[in-house]
């Protein structure tokens, strides 16, 4: 397409030219990455599209390697001929070592020529060296915008202010921090921004694309926050019945905690497609969710304790006095003398919603529900997820861990309102028969969701 913008994105060999284009086109299979040099051999493209038509292409090419010989090269092959820059690119292009020994820049050469501007990734973490002066020499000899970026800067030894200094002293002042493993959360905003005042033809199309980029942002995170509320929601309403012997409740227990095990799982694998990362970009080790496997369960005492979600005397108490139901479950048989030790120990959930259901509870049937603080974990779990996956570049190749949740108010607040009519409304739950999806459910999602935010 003619009006189609083409960008190309250039370097010295493994400074992050391909973890970039992964980052811009949120695309973990974009190319190869790997720690060698020269991982990538050939260009290779991607297209963003607007309005359903496609509207800039990337291209992301090999990496340079001997910039100081073709220079020279260059030199000696021009002789005393005045040629402007693209004239002795091009002529460097038809001689014999654009096939042979300068292959590589060649490619990378004759892309540029083609294409409206460049990228100029930078790995940060380099000192500046002639190789990459001769390397801007070559690439602003096709006469087409540069945009040096800036990459790996949040390692601890990085050199931003020396690469800022050089790129001063070659006449780029337009330049962008943008680390691909860890990219700002305003990144691609910055990095359209000054492209438009470079390519002020294609001004227009960035500006909407960026604009673009920015409603699809906002929109990704207001599905993640709904699948949050639609999480507690589904656990808070989780309510199963079962016979008073040890043997049934027991059963149901195990019942119970599985059943909310996989609930949260569903979510996470939920929050990791959305943002378009796999399962292995997740690091489950240190925030288990499959129970005994990964060495911590969701119903383990330190789960909550590495969250900070403070457990209740009570429940601790009745838990170590050998209480039928375990540590992290609110339900009881409704017996008298479980009512009183139970509202003196903290472990009953909202008494008054579950008049209707005295009776069975007195014949001896028992109900169990997840409790409090478990809730609270999962709201914390999943809103570090959330904020994991917002900060995190489709280039990284480490899994996600999640940050410190000590600022997180859902450590210590109590529950919405929402949670707590769920709690009495066990047709609200998704994960069990007699599932309605009933217009007061769906407004207590929507907000539920305006307060995980």
């Amino acid at each position: 397409m003619a009006d189609l913008l083409q960008i190309a994105v250039v370097g010295h060999t493994n400074t992050g030219k391909t973890s970039l284009l992964r980052t811009l086109t949120r695309d973990p299979g974009f190319g190869d990455v790997a720690d060698s040099a020269g991982t990538t051999r050939q260009v290779q493209g991607a297209r963003l599209r607007l309005e359903g038509r496609p509207v800039l292409a990337w291209f992301d090419t090999p990496g340079m390697e001997d910039s100081i010989a073709l220079l020279e090269y260059m030199e000696h092959l021009c002789g005393d001929r005045r040629l402007d820059g693209p004239d002795r690119i091009r002529l460097f292009l038809d001689s014999p070592e654009a096939r042979r020994r300068f292959e590589q820049e060649a490619r990378v050469l004759e892309k540029l020529l083609e294409c409206d501007a460049a990228l100029y990734v930078i790995d940060a973490r380099d000192p500046v060296l002639g190789k990459h002066r001769d390397e801007l020499a070559l690439l602003a000899a096709c006469g087409k915008p540069l945009l040096p970026v800036l990459n790996f800067v949040h390692a601890p030894s990085h050199r931003a202010m020396q690469w800022r200094d050089a790129m001063a002293r070659l006449g780029l002042h337009a330049l962008l921090e943008f680390d691909t493993v860890a990219p700002p959360l305003d990144g691609e905003k910055q990095l359209y921004d000054r492209l438009s005042i470079l390519l002020d033809r294609h001004a227009e199309v960035l500006v909407r694309l960026s604009d673009a980029l920015g409603r699809e942002r906002r929109e990704r995170h207001e599905a993640a926050l709904r699948l949050i509320a639609e999480l507690l929601v589904d656990v808070a309403a989780l309510r199963l019945s079962c016979d008073a012997d040890e043997a049934a409740l027991r059963e149901a227990t195990q019942r119970l905690r599985e059943l909310a095990r996989r609930r949260e799982q569903a979510c996470v694998d939920a929050l990791l497609a959305l943002y378009n990362f796999r399962q292995d970009d997740y690091a489950r080790e240190p925030l288990p969710l499959e129970g005994e496997r990964w060495g911590m369960d969701l119903f383990h005492p330190r789960a909550l304790r590495d969250a900070g979600v403070e457990v209740g005397i009570g429940m601790a108490t009745g838990a170590m006095a050998g209480a039928a139901v375990d540590l992290m479950l609110a339900g009881i048989s409704l017996g008298t003398a479980a009512l009183i030790g139970a509202a003196a120990g903290g472990m009953w959930q909202g008494i008054e919603r579950f008049g209707k259901r005295l009776g069975g509870k007195l014949r001896g049937r028992r109900e169990l529900t997840v409790d409090d603080p478990v809730l609270r974990l999962l709201a914390v779990r999943q809103r570090a997820l959330v904020q994991a996956l917002e900060r995190r570049g489709h280039a990284a190749r480490e899994p996600v861990r999640l940050g410190s949740a000590d600022k997180d108010p859902w450590r210590d607040a109590g529950l919405p309102d929402e949670i707590k009519e769920a709690r009495g409304r066990p047709e609200w739950c998704g994960m069990t028969e007699g599932y309605q999806d009933s217009a007061r459910r769906s407004a207590a999602v929507a907000a539920l969701t305006r307060r995980i935010a």
